[in-house]
Protein backbone atom coordinates (compact mmCIF):
# COMPACT_ATOMS: atom_id res chain seq x y z
CA UNK A 1 0.00 0.00 0.00
CA UNK A 2 1.38 3.43 -0.94
CA UNK A 3 2.35 5.70 1.98
CA UNK A 4 0.14 8.75 2.56
CA UNK A 5 3.09 10.69 3.98
CA UNK A 6 3.59 13.68 1.66
CA UNK A 7 6.58 15.07 3.55
CA UNK A 8 9.64 16.34 1.67
CA UNK A 9 11.72 13.88 3.71
CA UNK A 10 9.31 11.03 4.58
CA UNK A 11 12.01 8.82 6.09
CA UNK A 12 13.86 11.44 8.16
CA UNK A 13 13.73 11.02 11.94
CA UNK A 14 14.03 14.35 13.77
CA UNK A 15 14.54 15.04 17.48
CA UNK A 16 14.03 18.50 18.93
CA UNK A 17 15.73 19.23 22.25
CA UNK A 18 13.73 22.03 23.84
CA UNK A 19 10.42 23.45 22.68
CA UNK A 20 10.33 27.02 23.89
CA UNK A 21 9.49 29.91 21.54
CA UNK A 22 12.17 29.12 18.95
CA UNK A 23 11.85 25.37 19.34
CA UNK A 24 8.12 25.58 18.70
CA UNK A 25 8.76 27.90 15.76
CA UNK A 26 10.94 25.20 14.18
CA UNK A 27 8.36 22.52 14.95
CA UNK A 28 5.52 24.60 13.51
CA UNK A 29 7.50 25.55 10.39
CA UNK A 30 8.56 21.99 9.63
CA UNK A 31 4.98 20.76 9.82
CA UNK A 32 3.45 23.72 7.97
CA UNK A 33 5.89 23.31 5.07
CA UNK A 34 5.57 19.51 5.25
CA UNK A 35 9.31 19.00 5.54
CA UNK A 36 8.53 16.04 7.79
CA UNK A 37 5.29 14.66 9.26
CA UNK A 38 4.32 14.78 12.93
CA UNK A 39 5.04 11.06 13.34
CA UNK A 40 8.68 11.67 12.37
CA UNK A 41 9.32 14.17 15.18
CA UNK A 42 10.30 13.52 18.79
CA UNK A 43 10.48 16.36 21.28
CA UNK A 44 12.42 16.36 24.54
CA UNK A 45 10.85 18.99 26.78
CA UNK A 46 11.11 18.99 30.60
CA UNK A 47 7.96 21.03 31.28
CA UNK A 48 4.93 18.74 31.67
CA UNK A 49 2.64 21.64 30.84
CA UNK A 50 4.48 22.27 27.56
CA UNK A 51 4.47 18.54 26.82
CA UNK A 52 0.67 18.38 27.01
CA UNK A 53 0.31 21.53 24.92
CA UNK A 54 2.68 20.29 22.18
CA UNK A 55 1.11 16.83 22.02
CA UNK A 56 -2.37 18.29 21.72
CA UNK A 57 -1.51 20.93 19.13
CA UNK A 58 1.03 19.16 16.91
CA UNK A 59 0.36 15.44 17.54
CA UNK A 60 4.09 14.78 17.88
CA UNK A 61 5.85 12.30 20.15
CA UNK A 62 7.15 13.47 23.52
CA UNK A 63 10.20 11.54 24.63
CA UNK A 64 11.10 11.40 28.33
CA UNK A 65 14.55 9.98 27.60
CA UNK A 66 17.06 12.38 26.03
CA UNK A 67 19.58 9.72 25.04
CA UNK A 68 16.98 7.41 23.50
CA UNK A 69 15.43 10.26 21.49
CA UNK A 70 18.86 11.38 20.32
CA UNK A 71 19.90 7.85 19.34
CA UNK A 72 16.92 7.55 17.00
CA UNK A 73 17.51 10.89 15.25
CA UNK A 74 18.81 11.54 11.76
CA UNK A 75 18.65 15.23 12.69
CA UNK A 76 19.08 16.42 16.27
CA UNK A 77 18.21 20.07 16.90
CA UNK A 78 19.51 21.82 20.01
CA UNK A 79 16.90 24.49 20.83
CA UNK A 80 17.81 24.89 24.50
CA UNK A 81 19.31 27.80 26.40
CA UNK A 82 23.06 28.32 25.75
CA UNK A 83 24.02 27.57 29.35
CA UNK A 84 22.51 24.10 29.07
CA UNK A 85 24.68 23.04 26.13
CA UNK A 86 27.82 22.11 28.16
CA UNK A 87 25.62 19.89 30.36
CA UNK A 88 23.80 18.13 27.54
CA UNK A 89 26.36 17.65 24.75
CA UNK A 90 28.88 15.45 26.66
CA UNK A 91 26.13 12.92 27.45
CA UNK A 92 25.47 12.43 23.73
CA UNK A 93 29.04 11.62 22.72
CA UNK A 94 28.35 7.95 22.04
CA UNK A 95 24.61 8.26 21.47
CA UNK A 96 24.17 9.79 18.04
CA UNK A 97 23.93 7.61 14.94
CA UNK A 98 27.06 7.68 12.72
CA UNK A 99 25.26 9.62 9.97
CA UNK A 100 23.27 11.97 12.19
CA UNK A 101 23.29 15.75 11.79
CA UNK A 102 23.41 18.00 14.87
CA UNK A 103 21.97 21.51 14.51
CA UNK A 104 22.38 24.16 17.22
CA UNK A 105 20.50 27.46 17.48
CA UNK A 106 22.04 28.26 20.89
CA UNK A 107 23.27 31.87 20.76
CA UNK A 108 26.98 32.39 21.34
CA UNK A 109 27.90 28.69 21.58
CA UNK A 110 30.71 27.98 19.06
CA UNK A 111 31.03 24.86 16.96
CA UNK A 112 34.13 23.91 18.97
CA UNK A 113 31.97 23.15 22.03
CA UNK A 114 30.06 20.54 20.04
CA UNK A 115 33.09 19.28 18.12
CA UNK A 116 35.04 18.64 21.34
CA UNK A 117 32.49 16.02 22.40
CA UNK A 118 30.79 15.01 19.16
CA UNK A 119 34.10 14.16 17.51
CA UNK A 120 34.03 13.86 13.70
CA UNK A 121 30.30 14.54 13.68
CA UNK A 122 28.30 16.64 11.22
CA UNK A 123 27.38 19.87 13.02
CA UNK A 124 25.51 22.99 11.92
CA UNK A 125 25.34 26.21 13.90
CA UNK A 126 22.55 28.65 13.12
CA UNK A 127 21.16 31.99 14.25
CA UNK A 128 17.43 32.37 13.50
CA UNK A 129 15.20 35.15 14.83
CA UNK A 130 11.73 35.42 16.34
CA UNK A 131 9.80 36.19 13.09
CA UNK A 132 10.53 32.53 12.31
CA UNK A 133 7.44 31.89 14.45
CA UNK A 134 5.28 33.12 11.56
CA UNK A 135 7.51 31.81 8.76
CA UNK A 136 9.08 35.22 8.18
CA UNK A 137 12.40 34.71 9.91
CA UNK A 138 15.99 35.18 8.79
CA UNK A 139 18.44 32.39 9.64
CA UNK A 140 22.19 32.66 9.17
CA UNK A 141 24.04 29.36 9.39
CA UNK A 142 27.31 27.54 8.84
CA UNK A 143 28.53 23.95 8.97
CA UNK A 144 31.56 21.85 9.85
CA UNK A 145 33.47 20.09 7.03
CA UNK A 146 31.93 16.79 8.15
CA UNK A 147 28.49 17.87 6.94
CA UNK A 148 27.67 16.09 3.69
CA UNK A 149 25.96 17.62 0.67
CA UNK A 150 22.76 15.78 1.60
CA UNK A 151 22.91 17.00 5.20
CA UNK A 152 23.53 20.56 4.01
CA UNK A 153 20.31 20.29 2.03
CA UNK A 154 18.46 18.98 5.10
CA UNK A 155 19.62 22.02 7.07
CA UNK A 156 18.77 24.45 4.28
CA UNK A 157 15.27 23.01 3.90
CA UNK A 158 14.68 23.20 7.66
CA UNK A 159 15.73 26.86 7.79
CA UNK A 160 13.68 27.72 4.71
CA UNK A 161 10.65 26.43 6.61
CA UNK A 162 11.24 29.33 9.02
CA UNK A 163 11.58 32.04 6.36
CA UNK A 164 14.76 32.98 4.52
CA UNK A 165 18.24 31.57 5.12
CA UNK A 166 21.82 32.62 4.43
CA UNK A 167 24.77 30.22 4.48
CA UNK A 168 28.17 31.66 5.50
CA UNK A 169 31.55 29.96 5.23
CA UNK A 170 33.09 31.48 8.36
CA UNK A 171 31.59 30.89 11.82
CA UNK A 172 32.67 34.41 12.81
CA UNK A 173 29.67 35.70 10.87
CA UNK A 174 27.35 33.94 13.32
CA UNK A 175 28.31 36.39 16.08
CA UNK A 176 27.66 39.24 13.66
CA UNK A 177 24.31 37.69 12.77
CA UNK A 178 23.44 37.42 16.46
CA UNK A 179 23.86 41.19 16.74
CA UNK A 180 22.10 42.06 13.49
CA UNK A 181 19.29 39.61 12.75
CA UNK A 182 19.16 37.63 16.00
CA UNK A 183 18.68 40.66 18.26
CA UNK A 184 17.43 42.84 15.40
CA UNK A 185 13.68 42.37 15.97
CA UNK A 186 14.05 43.92 19.43
CA UNK A 187 15.46 47.10 17.88
CA UNK A 188 12.52 47.27 15.50
CA UNK A 189 10.02 46.64 18.31
CA UNK A 190 11.53 49.48 20.34
CA UNK A 191 11.19 51.87 17.38
CA UNK A 192 7.60 50.70 16.83
CA UNK A 193 6.82 51.25 20.50
CA UNK A 194 8.30 54.77 20.47
CA UNK A 195 6.41 55.74 17.30
CA UNK A 196 3.11 54.41 18.66
CA UNK A 197 3.60 56.32 21.93
CA UNK A 198 4.26 59.48 19.92
CA UNK A 199 1.07 58.90 17.97
CA UNK A 200 -0.88 58.65 21.21
CA UNK A 201 0.74 61.88 22.45
CA UNK A 202 -0.36 63.56 19.22
CA UNK A 203 -3.97 62.54 19.88
CA UNK A 204 -4.60 59.19 18.16
CA UNK A 205 -6.11 56.35 20.13
CA UNK A 206 -3.54 53.62 20.79
CA UNK A 207 -5.19 51.09 18.42
CA UNK A 208 -5.26 53.64 15.59
CA UNK A 209 -1.66 54.73 16.25
CA UNK A 210 -0.60 51.08 16.27
CA UNK A 211 -2.37 50.40 12.96
CA UNK A 212 -0.74 53.43 11.33
CA UNK A 213 2.76 52.61 12.58
CA UNK A 214 2.63 48.88 11.81
CA UNK A 215 1.49 49.40 8.24
CA UNK A 216 3.97 52.23 7.71
CA UNK A 217 6.85 50.04 8.86
CA UNK A 218 5.68 47.02 6.88
CA UNK A 219 5.00 49.00 3.72
CA UNK A 220 8.34 50.81 3.91
CA UNK A 221 10.29 47.56 4.17
CA UNK A 222 8.36 45.92 1.33
CA UNK A 223 8.81 49.04 -0.82
CA UNK A 224 12.55 49.10 -0.13
CA UNK A 225 12.85 45.41 -1.02
CA UNK A 226 10.88 45.70 -4.25
CA UNK A 227 12.58 48.85 -5.55
CA UNK A 228 16.08 47.63 -4.70
CA UNK A 229 17.12 51.23 -4.09
CA UNK A 230 19.53 52.25 -1.35
CA UNK A 231 17.69 53.41 1.81
CA UNK A 232 19.34 56.82 1.47
CA UNK A 233 17.75 57.23 -1.98
CA UNK A 234 14.34 56.28 -0.63
CA UNK A 235 14.73 58.66 2.32
CA UNK A 236 15.73 61.54 0.05
CA UNK A 237 12.72 60.88 -2.18
CA UNK A 238 10.28 61.61 0.67
CA UNK A 239 12.24 64.52 2.18
CA UNK A 240 11.17 67.87 0.75
CA UNK A 241 13.37 70.90 1.50
CA UNK A 242 12.03 72.70 4.55
CA UNK A 243 9.24 70.17 4.95
CA UNK A 244 7.88 68.10 7.83
CA UNK A 245 10.04 65.05 7.09
CA UNK A 246 13.19 67.20 6.93
CA UNK A 247 12.31 68.67 10.34
CA UNK A 248 11.80 65.21 11.84
CA UNK A 249 15.01 63.79 10.36
CA UNK A 250 16.96 66.77 11.67
CA UNK A 251 15.86 65.90 15.21
CA UNK A 252 16.77 62.24 14.72
CA UNK A 253 20.23 63.19 13.50
CA UNK A 254 20.60 65.66 16.36
CA UNK A 255 19.85 62.77 18.71
CA UNK A 256 22.62 60.69 17.11
CA UNK A 257 20.27 57.89 16.08
CA UNK A 258 22.87 56.40 13.71
CA UNK A 259 25.59 56.35 16.36
CA UNK A 260 23.23 54.95 18.99
CA UNK A 261 22.06 52.13 16.73
CA UNK A 262 25.62 51.39 15.69
CA UNK A 263 26.76 51.27 19.31
CA UNK A 264 23.84 49.01 20.22
CA UNK A 265 24.66 46.53 17.47
CA UNK A 266 28.34 46.50 18.40
CA UNK A 267 27.39 45.93 22.06
CA UNK A 268 25.32 42.91 21.02
CA UNK A 269 28.16 41.62 18.86
CA UNK A 270 30.74 42.00 21.65
CA UNK A 271 28.39 40.22 24.04
CA UNK A 272 27.94 37.35 21.58
CA UNK A 273 31.73 37.03 21.26
CA UNK A 274 32.10 37.04 25.06
CA UNK A 275 29.49 34.33 25.43
CA UNK A 276 31.30 32.24 22.85
CA UNK A 277 34.59 32.49 24.71
CA UNK A 278 32.88 31.59 27.97
CA UNK A 279 31.42 28.45 26.39
CA UNK A 280 34.74 27.30 24.94
CA UNK A 281 35.71 23.89 26.40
Amino acid sequence: MKSLNKAVYPQLSLTLLGAGAMGEAILSGLLAKEVVSATQIRVVEPSSERQKYLEAKYKIQISPDLNEAASLADVLIFAVKPQMIPQIVPTLRYTLQPGALAISIAAGVPLSVFASYLVDRAIVRAMPNTPAQIGAGMTVWTATPNVTTEQNQWAKTIFQALGQELYVEDEHYLDMATALNGSGPAYIFLILEAMIDSGVQLGFTRPKAQELVYQTMLGSVLYAQQTGLHPAQLRNAVTSPGGTTAAALSELERGNIRTTLNNAIWAAYNRACALGKREEP
